[in-house]
């Protein structure tokens, strides 16, 4: 039904209106209304202001006289819910009989009137259009040349052919509530001569009395209107009227086709149908009464369809009609909807070998795209009108904290792991030089790099392999990173990122999920093992003694742990009298690091959120919530190394290097370790591309509104260079992070908040594509050298671990797996008004989503195994969730819905 015009055409939408009166001290009454319908005019209260006049058959031409706004803005516009706008007031002025003659005449009666476009609904992607009219068939309501004239007449008619329908019966409504929640009510105080008139043509009751005058607009309504360059012209041969009832306990459609055209007012002055709709107000979002109301108007917009209809002799015919109505749309709309968007294709572009054969082209068309806004990379935000250097200071200080502390975190679990071989300085050193290279020469410098937990897993099993066969690690360590840069230097002159075309959304999210899930794993390990070091460890000992000491004296009968408490307590004060020792340790050591752990991700969590807090200045707001990072890990160090200084804590390891570039002995392995390297080095380089290329993709995702392009296979060949280097100095590799990079992007970002059917979702606006945030960062960090071992080592571990838990749950903001699987434990009308909600069956979406928890649990089986040999295959998994989609999946669910649900929007 939607179709392109030129300037002097026009086309069809939907208006919808609202009306609500109101009253205030004024001398006369001033109705403003339109798209509704308007009935002031009737009662003899002209005013000129506002309105629409209709001069035509099947329309009225209208101009707004407000200057500056726009006609028509339909396309992007929300779709509001009936529910939210449904207002009945009614008003009855009684006046004073002592009333003076001025105070008589001044009744003064606001009117409120609200205008909002709807798109006309998709019956080939909405899966509800289909099931409303199905609803309908089953019960259907239709009333043939109606004879009644006004329309109060013809809606009581209505509402009594609903009454007595055994199939719509509603055993607890009151029929005539609903006829006054219909209209919008409201009264004034005026001269009459007593009599009762019933106007007919405008459909209004007036009541004209000695003190009082009354008349009533309908509240809701739904309206077909098209746009032409003068205006907006009115569909006024039908009028779709919604309601939304409390008793109510299902949804109820009645069309009637009056005998005679009817004119009721304005913009209505050839009315042939009325559709009315009535609904509870507690529906899912795609069921309102809005929706319902949605659904019927699209059908009627159609005038070939109108005059269809009124050649129907009967309700069978009437019935053949709709049906065959639905069938034109659902073809219609089919031919645009699956070649304008690339998501809507039933499966994915099949990728050419010529295209792979292009040796080294996917990197000159990066560098072709990106190169020409280069010098833009240092200048926007800067230089020019908008200038953004605050969002950049605190995307830098952001940025800072978020490489500086997983690089403690990473280079004190490598310290760990491989004895000192790699430790935190060589984690900071590496991260310092890689992130600035990266920064300075990538395609898309809001990525960032950094050393992951996956890549600490298998640092952990090279030294083990390394113990096991007795090699020098820094030599396997350099040899595998070699064989691991080589291919990905392959993988980058063969154009191999175009095979990421084949991941969907979806499996990009289970990724995405996955890696959010190590993440608490690691904080909740950390944590664990500092409980065992000090709260069960201890409680074992003291269970021991107040054992051996109940045995000695069995025949006491002395509270045991209290003398034990008592000795321990004396024992402790006397050690800090005399100076010997001055710190605590023990269970309180663990209890303090849980808090110190769940509050730095509390106050983290809350600070990022404080932007949509009505508290302090927005622009305050926004800076808390991009510096919730660093103000949440300062904040809890201070409390666990200053405030509670005296008890001991646990800190990273820190054993200054005697040199930080020693060239690894690559010429002392032989030619088996070698090839055995290059095993290891296959399988790191499929970890390297997945991530790499993921993490990019869900930074460039469409809806992030990024505009200077993306260089997939350029960034992956300068991380195999950078990875070289890294790996011949023994410093830990890196490779793109998630999710820091997406949160790299927000930082950047500009956002607002919409709301449609009552959900506020925040959309990005704009985003600062600038290299200086990435490169000042980053030299920060390599200046944080100069801070060890103090004041970085007064960072407590739990700290670390609540910034995981942290980046962990920000990470699923947006993470639409995430979202599904929260519908789950959610109530119907709680559900947001997603594209994938409105085009794909309840039962589909939920079956989607068990799947891909399936997909999950065994990409974490894998992954987080206690074997390390089957961690180091789970990117093998990764690449097999691809036929899983294309192959599997399909033959469970109907391609359209995996489309539409791994659609961007």
């Amino acid at each position: 039904m939607w179709q392109e015009h030129s300037a002097f055409s026009c086309s069809c939408v939907l208006r919808f209106s609202w009306e609500r009166a109101t009253t205030a001290a004024e001398e006369q009454m001033l109705p403003y209304s339109s798209g509704g319908l308007d009935l002031a005019e009737a009662a003899g209260i002209a005013v000129q202001t506002g309105y629409l006049k209709c001069d035509t058959d099947d329309g009225c031409e209208a101009k707004e006289e407000t200057a500056g706004e726009e006609l028509f803005d339909a396309v992007n516009s929300s779709i509001v819910s009936g529910d939210s706008i449904r207002f009945f007031v009614n008003v009855n002025l009684e006046v004073p009989p002592n009333a003076t003659a001025e105070n008589e005449s001044a009744g003064c009666v606001l009117l409120h009137t609200s205008r909002k476009y709807l798109k006309l609904k998709n019956f080939e992607e909405e899966v509800r259009a289909h099931r409303d009219l199905d609803g309908f068939l089953a019960r259907a309501s239709i009333i043939l040349d109606e004879t009644a004239t006004s329309l109060d007449d013809v809606l009581r008619e209505m509402l009594k052919h609903f009454a007595e329908d055994p199939e719509n019966m509603e055993p607890s409504c009151n029929f005539e509530k609903i006829m006054s929640t219909l209209f919008t009510d409201s009264g004034t105080p005026r001269e009459g001569n007593g009599t009762h008139d019933v106007s007919e043509s405008t459909g209004m009751n007036i009541q004209t009395c000695t003190s009082h005058l009354k008349f009533h607009l309908l509240s809701d309504t739904i309206q077909g209107v098209t746009a032409t360059v003068t205006g907006v012209q009115y569909q006024q041969s039908w009028l779709c009227i919604i309601c939304t009832i409390k008793s109510l306990q299902r949804r109820h459609v009645c069309i009637s086709r009056l005998e005679r055209p009817q004119n009721w007012g304005e913009n209505s002055c050839e009315v042939r149908f009325v559709i009315l709709v009535l609904a509870p107000p507690k529906m899912k979002s795609t069921k309102t009464a809005t929706e319902v109301g949605r659904t019927f108007a699209t059908m009627f917009s159609d005038i070939t369809f109108r005059q269809k209809l009124l050649e129907t002799k009967t309700e069978e015919e009437f019935k053949e009609a709709l049906v065959h109505q639905r069938h034109l749309l659902t073809v219609v709309n089919q031919r645009p909807s699956t070649m304008s968007d690339g998501h809507k294709s039933h499966g994915p572009k099949p990728l050419k070998l010529h295209e792979f054969l292009s040796v080294g082209k996917g990197i000159s068309d990066d560098i072709a795209r990106r190169f020409p806004v280069y010098a833009l990379d240092f200048t926007d935000g800067v230089i020019g009108n908008n200038k953004a250097i605050g969002k950049y200071i605190t995307t830098m200080i952001f940025l800072y904290f978020a490489c500086l502390l997983p690089s403690i975190a990473f280079g004190s679990l490598n310290d760990e792991n491989t004895r000192g071989a790699i430790d935190v300085q060589k984690t900071i050193v590496g991260q310092c030089i890689g992130g600035l290279l990266y920064a300075l020469f990538s395609g898309q410098p809001l990525v960032v790099l950094l050393t992951t937990a996956p890549l600490a897993l298998y640092i952990n099993v090279i030294r083990g392999i390394c113990d096991d066969y007795n090699l020098d690690f820094s030599a396997f360590y350099a040899w595998i990173g070699l064989w691991n840069s080589f291919f990905l230097v392959m993988y980058s002159l063969f154009n191999f990122s175009l095979l990421m075309k084949l991941f969907k959304r979806s499996t990009e999210e289970i990724i995405a999920l996955f890696i959010s899930i190590t993440f608490v794993l690691d904080a909740f390990k950390g944590i664990i093992k500092v409980f065992r070091k000090y709260y069960y460890h201890g409680h074992t000992e003291d269970s021991y003694l107040e054992k051996a000491r109940t045995d000695a004296i069995p025949s006491i009968g002395i509270n045991t742990t209290f003398l034990m408490n008592s000795s321990v307590s004396r024992s402790m004060s006397l050690e800090n009298q005399t100076g010997t020792h001055d710190v605590h340790y023990g269970r309180e050591t663990a209890v303090l690091s849980l808090m110190l752990m769940l509050g730095t991700l509390w106050l983290g969590h809350t600070l990022y959120q404080f932007k949509k807090s009505p508290y302090l200045h927005a622009r305050v707001r926004e800076i808390l919530s991009d510096c919730a990072l660093p103000i949440s890990v300062l904040t809890f160090s201070v409390v666990g190394s200053c405030i509670f200084k005296e008890i001991e804590m646990s800190k990273f390891n820190y054993n200054p290097s005697e040199s930080l570039f020693v060239l690894a002995p690559v010429q002392s392995l032989s030619i088996g370790s070698v090839m055995s390297a290059m095993g290891l080095g296959f399988l790191l380089s499929m970890l390297f591309f997945i991530e790499q290329n993921i993490v990019a993709s869900l930074t460039n995702a469409p809806e992030n509104r990024l505009v200077k392009g993306t260089a997939y296979h350029w960034d992956l060949l300068l991380v195999a260079l950078i990875n070289t280097g890294l790996s011949v100095f023994g410093l830990p590799w890196i490779h793109a992070a998630f999710p820091h990079s997406p949160m790299h992007v927000r930082a950047l970002a500009y956002v607002e908040e919409r709301v449609e059917n009552g959900h506020i979702y925040e959309t990005i606006v704009s985003v600062k594509e600038t290299r200086l945030t990435s490169l000042v960062a980053n030299f920060l960090v390599g200046l944080s050298l100069l801070l060890l071992p103090f004041p970085l080592q007064w960072i407590p571990k739990p700290v670390l671990y609540g910034l995981f838990l942290y980046i962990a749950l920000t990470s699923i903001d947006g993470n639409q797996l995430f979202e599904r699987v929260a519908l789950l434990l959610k109530e119907q009308t709680a559900y947001p008004p997603t594209h994938y909600i409105r085009r794909v069956p309840q039962r589909k979406i939920h079956y989607f989503t068990g799947l891909q928890v399936l997909q999950l649990l065994i990409l974490c089986g894998f992954g987080m195994s206690p074997l390390p040999y089957m961690k180091m295959i789970f990117p093998l998994i990764m690449i097999g969730m691809i036929p899983i989609r294309y192959n599997l999946l399909p033959r469970i669910i109907e391609a359209k819905y995996l489309d539409a649900m791994d659609a961007e929007h």
